[in-house]
């Protein structure tokens, strides 16, 4: 078996026996060669230089510890630890997520008199499997939900799925046809049967996925909007909504759906831009002459047949002495239309006259409504011609456009046909063509309602994020149509209306909640031997998913005690596509039923793109599988992703981004490593003593830090309160940055370096107790700020955390205001500027790794003062040698033969040119350089120079010259200077 050694991680032996033996032995030296190899991770180039004269004795040994896997690890099978795998295993992500369901840590922990934080999940499609919309709303309300538990307050998220009526019968209706059998063969009863065993089989793929996604919803009050509790809540809704008035059945203008044999709401209906054909017809002009006509442009000339009035403009004097007179409709066998005017025609589109089809045309509807003019509906709900259209009766609406241009051109009354860009509605769902068609349908009156939902946010109840969208939402509800409620489907909400036999149906029905009332009702009123039978069509789904904030919760029992705690709820997080679809509904809703608005914030979320900026779809190729992209990076660096997005911004998604943040995934779980390999053996009781006698949260514990301890305290003080603002201020992508830039360039490239000379250096116990109380009180710290954001690799790393308590998911969150001292953070960049400014000089002058060079620091005795008490941080960190870094107050006397740098004001360092470079050897070597690069440069100008070249290339490859000349001429300069400086200190040594 094969174990790391305690010293050396990067070293593996065969056995602990033989390692251990290795080690106590202070005489070999086998082990001691094996053990201090080069660890970049571990061991600084001072350390390597001198490791075979440091003996590995038995109180040294005391420092480290021996690992093995923990016992809770090896137990449960649940988590491994940085000890000893390598890397974060993807793989245990469904462990560690059923641990924390099976655990009951997705549940509220109800305090009495506390305030509950409540988010309503935008219920999935029951159809749906998961795709990075999903993704994005799931990770930004687990961030939220996981915050605000870890904060103490009784936490709910309540998951569920909508059934889609039109969606899910289309599936079952494809599934069908596979069979061979149509929804008209079996029946609504048995239909319907079919499409619950459907979902009993596949309907759970969308929660499953989302639970992969590390949604710590409580499932155990997961709702289908057509359980029994959410279905009494929509027939309560329905029956109180027309008890007011508020619901009415009338014939008005829809857009229908022919496939799908239904109405679809307007915001169900995508334009696109498609190629197709503009129509010129001659109307010819009743008891004129042959030439009396005007001639209309169309796009859908097969409507003709349900015009009923041609118009112009009252302005354009072309057609104003037709105004008044008849028009006959071409193909109708003499049919007579009033050739009227009004100022909506725009005179200057097409050709001025506008052929108007109020049955087929929402404008023209509004239009024949103003001018009372009649609706001639020429269509069947199938999409084909009905006997208004005469001879063409029967034909599909497309076939149709065809036959009919063939019989006007033949007739002498087709002008012209001109290819044309429309914006065509088409059905989200289904992809059809949609229909505009007079039907009759149920409406909800909605300007009340508006009216109180706009009031919410203008006296502010309610809060709507980003602010911008406020104008979106006041706009939409200010300028709203009542709602068509009612689908001509078999699958969802029956609408809870029930006719009686021999009566007519516009005047006579019955509203009840069931049809034992309903028919109570009609025996009331029509006698004992009446019949009745239900509406066949069934609610808007957006209607039934707009009671779900409350009717989850218990609605309309409001003495349920899921609805007294959690209602009104907190946050609803949602796409901004989505905003009118739901959103600004559900406000409606909740008002009208429970006075009050069903939740305090409204947060909006924007799309996901692909690297492009396009929006990803089937037919681009472009569409990302979350569940791939998780197997490939693993679920944090996913999620860690999306959250880094501007609220209410489209994110582009690319694998560079997911690539960068599963790197920062490992880096996490190799500074997890890297602390517990450097902590305590478990039984090492004074040692534990010692750390655990280290305090944070006071400022006088704060103070006494040495100074890199006390400057990554300080920060992460600050970071704290920082994050918890931007958490409460829904700032997530602030708070993923913000972390991201302390772990990454505070904790892991400056503090956990600098702690190496504590740990491995310093010999003093109680110094490196100091470095090991900090590293590990900020890692900690860490791994709960980053927790929502990236729960599964943070609950791996403390569950190998030793003393951690319980699970973090439920850990409480750092306090705020905690100390700071100030002037520490100014002192320790001081030395971070110095650093940077040493690093740089020996890339410049390409000095090997390894290599540790001389240093004078100048500086005032103030500044030398902290900087020297940190000589060794700064030898570690610069590769400086430390017996030969001297703190002066003036330039030493060989500054002539060094390289001066300014780290700040009142900080400045010479390094000792010969300590980094043979001045002379390099001096040869730049000569050379400079004469190959000369060479270059002339080359390239001498091109640029030729007319022939600069005229006749083509311009892309001119440009690629000029930028390769502009790049040879700063190697040049370059060059030129630190050849011209070498030289000159030969000059002066000689």
């Amino acid at each position: 078996m094969k174990l790391l050694c305690p010293v050396a991680p990067g070293c593996e032996v065969s056995t602990m026996a033989v390692c251990t033996s290795s080690f106590l032995s202070s005489s070999s030296s086998s082990c001691h060669s094996l053990c201090f190899r080069f660890n970049p991770l571990l061991f600084s180039s001072a350390s390597r230089r001198r490791r075979s004269t440091l003996p590995l004795s038995r109180s040294r040994l005391r420092g480290y510890r021996f690992f093995a896997i923990s016992a809770e690890a090896e137990g449960s099978g649940i988590f491994s630890s940085p000890e000893v795998a390598k890397s974060f295993d993807f793989s245990n992500e469904e462990r560690i997520y059923k641990w924390w369901e099976s655990q009951g840590y997705f549940k509220p922990n109800i305090v009495k008199g506390s305030d509950p934080f409540v988010i309503p999940m935008p219920p999935p499609n029951v159809t749906g499997s998961l795709h990075m919309g999903h993704a994005m709303f799931v990770t930004l309300e687990d961030i939220m939900i996981r915050y605000n538990r870890m904060k103490g307050r009784p936490t709910l998220w309540l998951p569920g799925t909508d059934h889609a009526g039109i969606a899910t019968q289309l599936v079952v209706e494809r599934m069908l046809a596979t069979e061979g059998v149509k929804r008209a063969d079996l029946g609504r009863d048995e239909f319907t049967k079919r499409v619950w065993e459907w979902k009993q089989k596949y309907g759970g793929t969308i929660t499953n996925q989302i639970k992969r996604l590390g949604a710590s919803c409580d499932w155990t009050r997961e709702h289908f909007t057509l359980d029994e509790q959410l279905s009494r809540a929509v027939v309560e809704a329905f029956v109180r909504l027309h008890e007011k008035g508020l619901i009415y059945q009338g014939s008005y203008m829809v857009n229908w759906s022919p496939n799908l044999q239904t109405a679809v709401s307007d915001l169900e209906v995508e334009y696109s831009e498609e190629p197709g054909s503009l129509y010129y017809i001659k109307y010819r002009v009743a008891g004129g002459s042959k030439s009396d006509f005007l001639t209309i442009a169309t796009t859908r000339p097969e409507t003709l047949f349900g015009d009923t009035a041609i118009a112009v403009n009252p302005q354009d004097e072309r057609y104003a002495k037709y105004i008044g007179k008849q028009a006959i409709v071409p193909l109708t066998f003499g049919r007579h239309v009033p050739i009227i005017s009004d100022k909506y025609v725009d005179k200057d589109f097409g050709t001025g006259v506008l052929k108007i089809s109020p049955g087929h045309d929402h404008n023209d509807y509004l239009l024949a409504r103003k001018l009372g003019l009649p609706i001639l509906n020429v269509m069947n709900k199938d999409g084909t011609l009905n006997e208004v259209a005469g001879l063409y009766a029967g034909l599909d609406r497309f076939e149709a456009r065809q036959k009919l241009w063939s019989d006007l051109e033949e007739t002498g009354l087709a002008v012209k046909k001109e290819t044309h860009t429309s914006r065509v509605p088409r059905s989200q769902r289904g992809g059809e063509i949609i229909e505009p068609l007079v039907s009759k349908q149920w409406f909800v009156t909605m300007e009340p309602l508006a009216e109180r939902a706009l009031e919410a946010v203008s006296n502010g109840e309610l809060n709507i994020m980003p602010e911008r969208f406020e104008k979106i939402y006041k706009h939409w509800l200010s300028n709203i149509k009542d709602w068509c409620i009612s689908r001509q489907l078999w699958w969802g909400h029956r609408i809870p209306v029930w006719y009686v036999s021999g009566k007519d149906c516009e005047e006579e029905y019955i509203v009840a909640r069931n049809n034992r009332e309903a028919l109570t009702k009609a025996q009331e009123k029509y006698g004992k031997n009446v019949e009745i039978y239900q509406d066949p069509d069934v609610l808007d789904t957006w209607f039934s998913s707009s009671l779900w904030p409350f009717s989850t919760l218990g609605w309309p029992d409001e003495s349920a005690e899921d609805f007294k705690r959690f209602y009104p709820t907190s946050v609803l997080e949602t796409g901004h596509d989505i905003l009118f679809f739901w959103v600004a509904r559900m406000v409606m809703m909740g008002i009208e039923f429970t006075g009050t608005v069903p939740f305090s914030n409204v947060y909006l979320h924007g799309l996901i793109r692909d690297s492009q900026g396009r929006k990803m779809s089937k037919s681009l190729g472009n569409v990302v599988d979350p569940l791939d992209t998780i197997a490939e990076y693993g679920t944090d660096a996913l999620r860690f992703t999306l959250a880094l997005g501007t609220a209410g911004q489209d994110l582009n998604l690319s694998t560079e981004r997911l690539s960068s943040n599963k790197a920062f995934t490992n880096k996490l779980w190799n500074a997890g490593k890297f602390i517990l390999r450097n902590l305590p053996r478990q039984d090492d009781t004074p040692a534990w003593e010692a750390l655990r006698a280290h305090k944070f949260d006071n400022i006088e514990s704060v103070l006494k830090l040495p100074l890199p301890e006390c400057w990554v305290v300080s920060k992460l003080h600050v970071l704290v309160d920082e994050v918890t603002a931007s958490y409460e201020k829904f700032f997530f992508g602030d708070v993923g940055r913000e972390i991201y830039d302390f772990f990454w360039s505070d904790f892991a490239d400056w503090y956990i370096e600098a702690s190496k000379a504590r740990l491995y250096h310093s010999g003093d116990h109680s110094v490196a107790s100091v470095s090991q109380a900090a590293l590990l009180y900020i890692f900690e710290n860490i791994l709960k700020l980053l927790h929502p954001f990236m729960p599964f690799v943070t609950e791996e790393l403390w569950q190998a955390l030793p003393s951690r308590g319980e699970a973090l998911i439920v850990s409480a969150w750092p306090l705020t205001s905690l100390p700071r001292n100030i002037d520490s953070i100014k002192k320790f960049e001081n030395l971070q500027a110095l650093t940077r400014a040493i690093r740089n000089v020996r890339a410049e002058y390409a000095v090997e790794p390894a290599k540790l060079i001389s240093a004078s620091i100048v500086a005032n005795p103030d500044v030398i003062q902290y900087i020297s008490g940190e000589r060794d941080v700064l030898a570690l960190l610069s590769r400086l040698d430390l017996g030969n870094v001297n703190f002066v107050e003036s330039p030493p006397g060989d500054a002539n033969q060094s390289v001066h740098i300014v780290a700040g004001e009142g900080l400045e360092a010479y390094l000792p040119l010969s300590d980094m470079v043979d001045i002379s050897a390099e001096v040869q070597r730049l000569s050379k350089r400079l004469v190959k690069l000369q060479a270059e440069y002339d080359g390239l100008i001498a091109r640029l120079s030729s007319p022939s070249f600069v005229e006749k290339a083509p311009e892309d490859i001119v440009r690629g010259v000029r930028e390769k000349a502009a790049e040879a001429e700063e190697k040049l300069t370059l060059t030129r200077n630190r050849h011209d400086f070498l030289k000159s200190k030969v000059l002066i040594a000689n």
